[in-house]
């Protein structure tokens, strides 16, 4: 199970980053050609969140936090999908904050999610 929750983890830490230079590439307009490849790492994210909270469920840790973070994954599904139709405007900074919020968010329910299983796994191998 520790190799799994590494893996998984990292794929999270990784396309994450990624997905934050980017973004923040396309919100200083200079890369509007990148949307596409953000929104495709986009989806690799949360299949990442998904393996994280997969690794999560047959560790056997308590089952809110990985639920939790299947959710927040559909969510940051449907708000990427969505965002370019919210608050159109001069509001729409509001909406690309909340987006990167979102995917912070989920960064850290990942690790919780991580720390959780790796807990677990010292409990039952007897280790401090």
């Amino acid at each position: 199970m520790h190799r799994a929750i590494g893996i998984a983890q990292n794929c999270v830490r990784a396309t994450g980053t990624i997905l934050l230079v980017l973004g923040i590439v396309i919100w200083t307009g200079h890369g509007a050609g990148l949307v596409p490849a953000h929104m495709l790492l986009g989806v690799l994210f949360v299949l990442s969140l998904w393996g994280v909270a997969a690794v999560g469920l047959r560790a056997r840790i308590e089952y809110v936090l990985p639920v939790r973070l299947i959710v927040w994954g559909i969510v940051i599904g449907w708000f990427g999908m969505a965002q370019s139709h919210l608050l159109v405007g001069d509001l729409h900074w509001v909406i690309r904050v909340l987006h990167l919020a979102v995917g912070l968010i989920a960064i850290g329910l990942a690790e919780t999610v991580g720390a959780r299983v790796r807990r677990a796994e010292t409990a039952v191998a007897g280790r401090p």
